[in-house]
């Protein structure tokens, strides 16, 4: 399965107990295919995944591949602080039926650029699935460079990068380095269309978790090169860029969710929405409904 447009980086429903609530999981991902997705991260940092157990992962991502049945990649998230964890975990993943995984930085250990070339080499030769990499500097405290992806890029198993800086400088870096094989995908909600407009196959998104087709549509419109007609798309949609960031994610996009029937919180040290955003929350919650009705009907327009 090949990889570009909209990925939904899934956030995981909780009951009120604080338990998987898997009906509300089998609503999320109805709603992700509904809506258009061309493909679905589970159990990434939207997703908690620092709070599940391993039987957890396992029913979480095996419910994904079992409803998602071949219509679009599941991507796991298997990036750990240790490399021989996260070759363990990829596959583990692998057994569990993801097409790829989606592979974080190791946090707060820093590595050097050959320390994280040497890590993500051995994820790829020993992990069983393709590797997408994953940069998010601001939650790991670790930068992969462009130098070092380039090095990465021609290992026939890694397969692209998320990149959640939105800097043109380093999307343009990055844009050098993409090929048929290698794809480059924006991290950032708020950046996409800039970067997909200038060349990125895609975007893998929070906001996408309530607004599936209205992230579908921002990105055909994108990745069609029709600079005006994005730039109006990503007007209507600026307020959910902006709101799921107001508090550490997920924290605002489950806010929202909330809001839909679709789980019903966070676990520890992850606290609800605080009350000052909760006005916002309700609008948009609201807004995003209709937001989603004419985003469907652009789409099967398009």
């Amino acid at each position: 399965m090949s990889l570009s447009g909209i990925i939904t980086a899934l956030a995981t429903p909780f009951s009120p107990e604080g338990a998987l609530d898997l009906d509300a999981w089998q609503r999320l991902l109805l709603l992700q295919l509904r809506g258009g997705v061309q493909g679905v991260v589970v159990a990434g940092s939207t997703g908690e995944a620092a709070t599940l157990t391993d039987e957890e992962y396992d029913t979480l991502l095996r419910t994904a591949v079992a409803q998602v049945a071949g219509r679009v990649p599941v991507l796991a998230g298997t990036g750990m602080s240790g490399t021989a964890k996260t070759v363990a975990l990829t596959r583990r993943a692998a057994a569990n039926g993801a097409h790829y995984a989606l592979v974080v930085t190791p946090s707060y250990v820093r590595p050097t650029q050959e320390g994280l070339k040497a890590h993500y080499l051995a994820v790829a030769d020993n992990g069983g699935l393709p590797v997408m990499l994953y940069n998010v500097p601001g939650r790991t405290g670790c930068d992969l460079l462009p130098e070092t992806v380039a090095a990465l890029a021609t290992h026939p198993n890694i397969i692209g990068i998320k990149e959640a800086r939105s800097e043109p400088e380093r999307i343009q870096a990055l844009l050098a380095l993409r090929s048929d094989r290698f794809r480059v995908f924006s991290g950032d909600d708020g950046g996409a269309a800039r970067s997909m407009l200038e060349g990125a196959d895609g975007l893998i998104s929070v906001a996408s978790n309530v607004l599936p087709a209205g992230y579908r549509r921002l990105c055909e419109l994108a990745r069609a090169g029709d600079a005006a007609a994005t730039a109006r798309w990503d007007a209507r949609l600026r307020e959910f860029h902006e709101f799921c960031g107001v508090e550490s994610n997920p924290i605002p996009v489950k806010a929202l969710l909330q809001r839909l029937n679709i789980g019903h919180g966070l676990r520890l040290p992850l606290l609800s929405l605080s009350q000052r955003h909760h006005a916002t929350a309700d609008r948009l919650a609201t807004d995003a409904t209709a937001l989603e009705e004419l985003s469907s009907r652009e789409v099967l327009a398009a």
